[in-house]
């Protein structure tokens, strides 16, 4: 089951940084986790489902411990091990992210397809972007390919200033 909300924004902006009906941007992506944990076999426990909620609140990178305290104000436990189990789930089944740069996790935009995703993060308000990258492509792929080096993982970050930052400075 292949739900895309991402059709819903006219422009190519990233979702991040795009006008969207965040509602159903949040509906949307939970039926798609839904789908996909019960096509793999994955239990989608009411805890995992709910760390992943919380980081679709915001199109921003959340830490642990922000989290652990939205979690615990939910009455789902205070201790740290219950939000990184549920994180390490959410990361390792493709469902979020984590964002090196800032020590924080993100949820994947696109949970019901195989990707490499890149991300970009604003500077002045720490809002996140994710949007496809290629790792097999350009100088990094011609590299692996010229040495043998087989790509597993790459880890793209952008830092900048996003549309609305960039509005308000213009201002």
């Amino acid at each position: 089951m292949t739900i895309d909300f991402l059709n819903q924004n006219t422009s190519d902006t990233p979702l991040g940084f795009a006008h969207h009906d965040h509602d159903t941007c949040v509906t949307a992506t939970l039926a798609a986790a839904d789908a996909r944990c019960v096509s793999d076999g994955l239990r989608f426990t009411p805890v995992r489902r709910k760390v992943l909620e919380i980081l679709l609140q915001e199109h921003r990178a959340l830490g642990a411990y922000v989290i652990l305290d939205r979690l615990r104000e939910d009455g789902f436990g205070s201790q740290p091990p219950v939000a990184y189990r549920a994180l390490d789930f959410l990361v390792v089944n493709g469902l979020a992210h984590k964002i090196e740069r800032l020590n924080a996790f993100i949820a994947c935009t696109h949970p019901s397809e195989s990707h490499a995703p890149a991300f970009m993060i604003c500077r002045l308000c720490d809002a996140v972007a994710e949007t496809q990258s290629s790792p097999a492509g350009g100088a990094l792929g011609e590299a692996a390919r010229a040495t043998g080096f087989q790509i597993e993982r790459t880890v793209v970050e952008a830092e900048g200033v996003c549309p609305t930052c960039a509005d308000k400075a213009d201002a």
